[in-house]
């Protein structure tokens, strides 16, 4: 017996691992699992924080093998990037979006549980993003494009409908009327650390959104 045939396959580090392997050859990698690595890795994110966060507890939290993890992403910086961009979800277009007639009534169309409890996910995601979004310009750009400009992008849209059909007067400031309520969601998420909840979002719609736009407040 040779020395190599004393080594165990278990003595192999399974960060190292890979499909190149003889026994593997051809064998494409199954990645019917990551929707799962990717929920999990948010969850973890989402409790204990970037920092605090390890490939170990994702790997536990998916009840995956580590060297899975490492196969597919090398760091834990690229597990979370891909994670974030995979939230980007829901209404992006008019034609999946309310239609009520008026800009107010579909604004407040858009608030409903299933959106408001995503939109408290995201933030959640986001508070545990907090310490790296200024070191990390690649999982800022992430954040921004999955958690803040879906909603923006909608809003813009909406108002943009509006003007068509002359409610809105065509030189109002759209880009920035439409992160208004995604930025005020963030800022009371994050730095209150208070809940979004109907009222807080009719508020912001009726006294925020629609004066600065010229529009009256309070009608559908």
């Amino acid at each position: 017996m040779t020395q190599l045939d004393t080594v165990p396959d278990v003595q192999l580090d399974p960060a190292q691992a890979d499909d190149g392997d003889p026994h593997r050859l051809g064998r494409k990698r199954d990645h019917s699992r990551d929707p799962e690595i990717l929920d999990a890795a948010l969850a973890v994110l989402s409790e204990s924080g970037y920092d605090a966060m390890t490939m170990d507890m994702v790997a536990a939290r998916a009840k995956a093998g580590k060297a899975t993890l490492y196969r597919r992403w090398p760091s834990k910086a690229e597990l979370v990037v891909e994670a974030v961009a995979c939230m980007k979800q829901g209404m992006s277009s008019l034609e999946s979006a309310p239609d009520t007639g008026t800009l107010r009534g579909d604004l407040v169309a858009l608030i409903r549980p299933h959106s408001m409890e995503e939109s408290a996910r995201k933030m959640q995601v986001m508070g545990g993003l907090v310490s790296m979004l200024s070191r990390d310009p690649q999982l800022a750009d992430a954040v921004n494009a999955a958690i803040t400009e879906p909603r923006a992008r909608l809003n813009r849209m909406l108002i943009e409908r509006a003007i068509a059909r002359g409610e809105v007067r065509a030189d109002a400031d759209i880009d920035t009327i439409a992160h208004i309520t995604p930025s005020m969601t963030a800022y009371r998420t994050l730095v209150q650390r208070k809940p979004v909840d109907r009222d807080f979002l009719i508020g912001l719609i009726d006294g925020v959104v629609l004066p600065a736009l010229g529009l009256p407040a309070g009608r559908s």
